[in-house]
């Protein structure tokens, strides 16, 4: 390459966005990869708590008793509000990443610091859930104690809540690394490094928040509603 090439590539690349990654020709085209990397995340996520709400599926058709009796445990109305919780906290999210998108910074940490809020009232809330089934022994293992459903569906009880646990436990880890994730884009944004030019981090980790929203969306139907319209036959 002549040296005349060589320095108008160099002068060029200097130019380039600080964001930008030198295997990318452009902050667009980079965009799309990161974003259809994330797609493609998020579709492993999919086959991930598929597979377990599938297990659910099949032990609720086998044991539809156990699984009324096992529903009824769980605090509807602490379900309820951590739903209400995690729709809100997708508004904020949405609204953080328009605020980076349009080069709102201070906007895009306070959204970003109100998802943060919600994400963490979620996980408190859950928290004093999982402590009311240790105090209960409704935690399954060998201390598992559960007389409402009788000696036959006791042990059937006990697998619903290895299920409740599974899931509500899963999603609340995605939680966890969706808190941290925000805190690390939260204080790149206080440091002014988001623009309308480049905004991808905050996008993403909307996505991923979203997602976790969603999941939760199905879960609570699934575990909190179980034959709540009539009493158990």
């Amino acid at each position: 390459m002549p040296d005349g090439t060589i320095a108008a590539h160099d002068e060029q690349h200097g130019q380039h966005h600080p964001a930008l990654q030198h295997h990318f020709q452009d902050l667009d085209q980079q965009h799309e990869a990161s974003t259809l990397g994330m797609w493609l995340f998020l579709v492993t996520e999919v086959m991930f708590f598929g597979g377990l709400i599938l297990a659910y599926t099949l032990y609720r058709i086998w044991y539809p008793v156990a699984w009324a009796f096992g529903s009824e445990e769980l605090n509807i109305y602490l379900g309820g509000f951590n739903t209400a919780v995690l729709i809100a906290s997708s508004l904020t999210m949405a609204l953080a990443v328009r605020s980076a998108q349009t080069g709102a910074q201070k906007a895009t940490v306070r959204w970003l610091l109100i998802t943060m809020a919600f994400g963490l009232t979620f996980l408190v809330v859950k928290f004093f859930e999982y402590k009311e089934k240790f105090e209960l022994n409704h935690v399954p293992g060998p201390n598992f104690h559960f007389d409402r459903a009788g000696p036959a569906e006791s042990p059937h009880v006990q697998i619903f809540f290895s299920l409740y646990f599974a899931l509500t436990g899963v999603h609340a880890l995605h939680m966890v690394i969706g808190f941290v994730l925000l805190s690390i884009i939260a204080r790149m944004a206080h440091k002014k490094k988001f623009s309308p030019e480049w905004y991808t981090p905050v996008e993403l980790a909307g996505l991923y928040w979203h997602f976790v929203d969603i999941v939760w969306i199905f879960l609570f139907p699934l575990l909190y509603l179980v034959h709540r319209s009539g009493p158990i036959v």
